[in-house]
């Protein structure tokens, strides 16, 4: 038996939040057995590379991480190991091809992973994608700042949108119990913004309760005592009925923000992606969230150049922005993938195309973001304090309408900003991004 506390562990996770979730709750395995985490991976003796799959060049970045910690063999590391959604999808090909791996494990295996592990030290490489119980864990190391943290509600996905492989990878969707989410929260101590992720957030609890269950678990989690807000991604348009966008209005611990992935605005390609709505459709949601919460800040995912997309309907996706005056988008050329069936569709557009039409959209929402933004100029924003960046001699933090690492921030002087509270921050400036400006209790100096 190997006495793996006298080992060094690091972890890299690539990809989305839902993905570090994962990953922490991959390190509270190994803290439970008494190891050392370090985040210094030349000191590691261990190193778990947790991986992304969704698009060709996230696998991409996923092998090229793997061959670079595979560099460090013959110093301080002994085992590789290679987790999540690549080895997940395509274990059958790598686990040949990358040899410099010891170990793979796929999205629901961690709790195999001191077995596998055990294993590979007796001079085997390890396959044992498939052999985890998908059993729900709500112990976790977590890794973001202090004061925000992500709860990962579901996994998998049942919409079967044509361009993606999330089903193949994460299989149907699967809420996790409420009870248990709930401990989860409240075992993550004091926690000024939680942040709920799952590939569509909204579909919560339909498969298990029977019914939509996202109102009644946000009336919950919002009564717990050491969560102070909770910010909301990826309700998809199709799930956001009356009751809630009710709660969002009313529930004060209910940051005013959405984000909901359209991925188009017009029907033809909206129908070929196998999304549910049409443009007008909608039009009338973002209607109806503006009307109800006057405040509401809505940012978006779009898709540009997918298979027969034409000028005219690229057109309208720009009109769509200027019209919707959405306060954030994401813009991404279509990623044609293997094992999909938009793979196989007639008119794939041209590359140059894609990057020219990606180019447009991001100049377009640039203007309607700027727009957005000028109108707190002058004025007193509160703002989340995230820290200090020391390249800009300022501290940075976060208003309601920007969720971590996706969307702008404010970079603001004050006399003093703590970590994790909260600050009235005057608006002196502002880009098509960011915004910038000062506390009343700043001199100058």
């Amino acid at each position: 038996m190997i006495d793996f506390s006298r080992k060094k562990f690091g972890v890299i996770s690539l990809g989305c939040d839902k993905n570090r979730v994962d990953s922490e709750k991959l390190l509270s395995v190994i803290r439970a057995k008494g190891c050392t985490i370090t985040d210094d991976i030349g000191e590691a003796n261990i190193i778990i590379v947790n991986t992304c799959a969704f698009l060709n060049q996230a696998r991409k970045e996923s092998i090229e991480t793997v061959l670079e910690c595979a560099g460090q063999k013959g110093a301080n590391l002994e085992k590789l190991v290679v987790s999540g959604c690549l080895p997940q999808k395509y274990v059958g090909e790598l686990f040949s091809q990358l040899s410099e791996a010891d170990v793979f494990l796929g999205v629901d295996d961690y709790n195999n992973f001191f077995d596998a592990l055990e294993k590979s030290y007796e001079g085997e490489r390890v396959n044992f994608v498939g052999l985890g119980d998908n059993k729900y864990c709500g112990d976790r190391v977590v890794t973001t700042p202090c004061h925000y943290a992500y709860l990962k509600i579901a996994d998998g996905c049942n919409n079967f949108c044509t361009y993606c492989l999330i089903p193949k990878i994460r299989g149907r969707y699967r809420s996790y119990p409420m009870e248990d989410l709930l401990q989860e929260a409240e075992n993550l101590g004091d926690v000024s913004e939680l942040i709920l992720v799952a590939q569509d957030v909204s579909r919560f609890g339909i498969d298990i309760y029977g019914k939509k269950y996202l109102k009644n678990f946000l009336q919950k989690l919002t009564t717990l005592v050491n969560i102070k807000s909770v910010r909301l991604l990826y309700c998809y348009p199709d799930m956001i009925d009356d009751e809630l966008i009710a709660e969002i209005r009313d529930n004060p611990k209910i940051i005013k923000y959405l984000d909901i992935p359209l991925q188009h605005s017009e029907t033809r390609v909206l129908k070929l992606m196998n999304r549910r709505g049409t443009r007008e459709e909608y039009l009338e949601l973002i209607e109806k969230l503006k009307r109800e919460i006057p405040d509401i800040a809505i940012r978006s995912t779009f898709i540009s150049g997918f298979p027969s997309e034409t000028e005219e309907e690229f057109e309208g996706m720009c009109e769509f922005l200027r019209q919707t005056k959405l306060v954030n988008c994401g813009f991404f050329a279509y990623s044609r993938e293997p094992d999909t069936p938009a793979y196989k569709m007639q008119g794939q557009v041209p590359y140059a195309v894609k990057k020219r039409r990606v180019k447009k959209l991001y100049e377009v929402q640039r203007e309607v973001s700027h727009k957005y933004l000028s109108q707190f100029v002058g004025k007193t924003v509160k703002v989340l304090c995230d820290g200090i960046d020391y390249d800009n001699d300022c501290f940075v933090g976060r208003a309601y309408f920007s969720a971590p690492d996706i969307d702008g921030k404010v970079y603001f002087n004050a006399a003093n900003a703590v970590q994790g509270e909260y600050y009235d921050v005057k608006i002196s400036s502002c880009d098509s991004y960011d915004m910038f400006g000062q506390t009343e209790d700043f001199d100058g100096e």
